[in-house]
């Protein structure tokens, strides 16, 4: 690799030739303040936060955008550089909504602590002309509210470079310019696919979820409701963040004793369901391999994958395994199986997930997802908002104890934990899938690693009794674009795609914890939330979905067998193809 030396604040740096100069000074330990740059996504130098002054330069550069030369003199800490911040920031300031105590980004917000960090005080520094926006709550998922935002066109950056999707963008022109949809519409009147990605780039509160918690507590205290919550594998893997552990800390057990203490009357896990979905959809696929059922089949767990396949490829909605989602699954058999084992009626019961995800908030209220004749999911709320209702009610997390689930809906096997990172449930279909089609045997593989990985598309080709079994897996939407161009042109052949929404599945969820952009750039967030799941998978004794005893129970006394009659009424649904409106 060709590098450059250069000078940064009087070292000596040596950086790969190409480098830009914040690149390079990360390389020397030095973080230099960002606000609009995201590494591979968005690259623009318009904030300016980030400038630095280059001896020789007529004036301060965008270290985000500068490339690094041989013997560059650079100074990231001059009183100009930061005088020039502070002056960027108290414009930012001029324009924007200060209601910071009660903003749900407080206390980890990229432009509060710029603003500390530099001693900028949040005063009419520019008085003058400021806009005003309605908040746009015609999504299910989320809120935009741009008097918080900043235009550093994060946002628009990754829903269309890395979901394709491209539904949000800059409007009007100088002072007017804004973000939002083409004609101002709505969001909720777009193609958006309600994957949140948006939310987890933003770094102020001009974009969140909507909150669900309020409905939760008021469930909780309806003497007349049965309230039970499910909990999703990547929620996990990055909860502990939100009070202090390090990045890919598992906190099972303290999850569990968490929704314990907030008042559920049972406290169960979305890895049941995961398996459920292995046993399901791995009947599924050997049937249309066998029998001449539409091929290649496709994934159907990721909520944002399945709206922007009806919008985008609504010609493929019949290559979708009509499987529910683990969600919507769990509810389903929450109130038919669960509810008649226990007496109680489904129409009592309040059923809740605890999802990585704000796609969630949008499934729960789809067709042909009330098993029971009532929403088979009544609330969503993603892991950011289970944070904050832990932290509301006082409970100290990490001192409580590690606790169970609870049984029989509480049980998962190894197989069904990774379903968080991209690949993981395509290797838990291949588990159990394999172990069919070889006859049962014991010694079936466990563990496909080919399909594991943050890479934005993986491909794989398995000889399994006799079977050339061509696999793919893609995660962000601009990759299943790819993929599946590839295959409606005839130029990819496959058996078996798992697709999930959000980059490197569901650990990296829009309604994961939020991580700056210092933090984004140079860390593979990704890899490390996964690593959890797979070490919670490795631990496992029972690694194969179909070796779970409470499902073999609930086939036996209740669904009959995986693709049975009364499974499809409970587990499976449909699908819609429709149009897009981003224009």
């Amino acid at each position: 690799m060709e590098t450059v030396t250069l000078k940064i604040n009087g070292m000596t740096v040596t950086a790969p030739k190409g480098a830009t100069i914040l690149e390079a000074a990360r390389i020397a330990h030095i973080e230099i303040p960002t606000l609009c740059y995201l590494k591979d996504i968005n690259a623009i130098g318009a904030c300016r936060i980030c400038v630095v002054e280059v001896k020789g330069a007529r004036s301060l550069v965008a270290s985000c955008v500068y490339p690094v030369n041989e013997g560059m003199e650079v100074f990231t800490n001059t009183p100009k550089v930061l005088a020039s911040r502070r002056k960027t920031l108290e414009l930012i300031l001029s324009n924007h909504d200060r209601k910071c105590l009660s903003c749900v980004r407080s206390g980890n917000c990229e432009l509060q602590k710029l603003c500390k960090d530099l001693k900028v005080e949040c005063e009419d520094v520019y008085a003058g002309s400021v806009n005003t926006y309605e908040l746009d709550t015609s999504a299910a998922h989320m809120v935009r509210d741009n008097n918080k935002c900043i235009l550093c066109r994060r946002c628009s950056a990754v829903c269309d470079k890395v979901q394709g999707v491209g539904v949000i963008g800059a409007n009007n022109r100088g002072f007017a310019t804004n973000i939002s949809s083409a004609f101002e519409m709505g969001l909720g009147e777009t193609s958006c696919v309600s994957c949140g990605q948006c939310i987890a780039v933003c770094p102020t509160g001009a974009l969140y979820e909507k909150d669900s918690t309020d409905e939760v507590l008021a469930a909780i205290a309806d003497p007349t409701k049965h309230v039970f919550v499910q909990v999703a594998p990547a929620v996990r893997a990055a909860l502990g963040e939100e009070f202090g552990y390090p990045m890919g800390t598992g906190v099972q057990g303290k999850l569990a004793a968490a929704l314990r203490r907030i008042g559920f009357e049972k406290v169960f896990d979305t890895n049941f369901s995961a398996d459920l979905t292995i046993m399901e959809e791995s009947h599924e696929f050997l049937d249309r391999v066998q029998n001449g059922g539409v091929l290649p089949m496709i994934t159907s767990c990721s909520p944002g994958w399945i709206k922007y396949c009806e919008h985008y490829f609504p010609d493929m909605t019949e290559n979708l395994s009509t499987c529910k989602s683990p969600q919507q699954m769990f509810g389903a058999t929450l109130k038919t199986y669960y509810a008649e084992k226990v007496g109680i009626d489904a129409k009592d019961i309040v059923s809740v997930s605890v999802m990585p995800c704000t796609a969630k908030k949008f499934e729960i209220g789809r067709d042909d997802q009330s098993a029971a004749g009532v929403p088979d999911v009544d609330i969503s709320i993603t892991t950011r908002e289970l944070a904050r209702l832990i932290k509301r009610l006082g409970i100290v997390f990490t001192d409580l104890p590690d606790e169970e689930f609870d049984s029989p809906l509480g049980s998962g096997t190894g197989a069904a934990v990774i379903f968080g990172a991209t690949g993981g449930v395509m290797e838990a279909a291949l588990r159990t899938a394999v172990w069919k089609l070889t006859g049962e045997k014991k010694d079936s593989p466990i563990e496909f690693t080919e399909v594991r990985g943050t890479e934005g598309i993986k491909e794989a080709t398995y000889d399994v009794a006799g079977m050339k079994v061509n696999v793919a897996v893609a995660s962000g939407l601009k990759n299943a674009k790819e993929l599946l161009t590839k295959v409606k042109n005839g130029e990819a052949n496959y058996h078996f795609i798992e697709i999930m929404g959000c980059p490197g599945g569901c650990v990296n969820g829009g309604g994961q914890p939020q991580v700056d952009a210092a933090t984004r750039n140079f860390t593979d967030v990704r890899a490390i939330r996964a690593k959890a799941l797979y070490d919670y998978d490795a631990a496992n004794t029972l690694r194969c979905s179909h070796e779970n005893p409470d499902i073999q129970e609930l086939y036996k006394s209740y669904l009959g067998e995986p693709g049975s009659h009364k499974a499809h009424e409970i587990l499976h649904t449909s699908y819609v193809k429709r149009k897009i409106h981003n224009l």
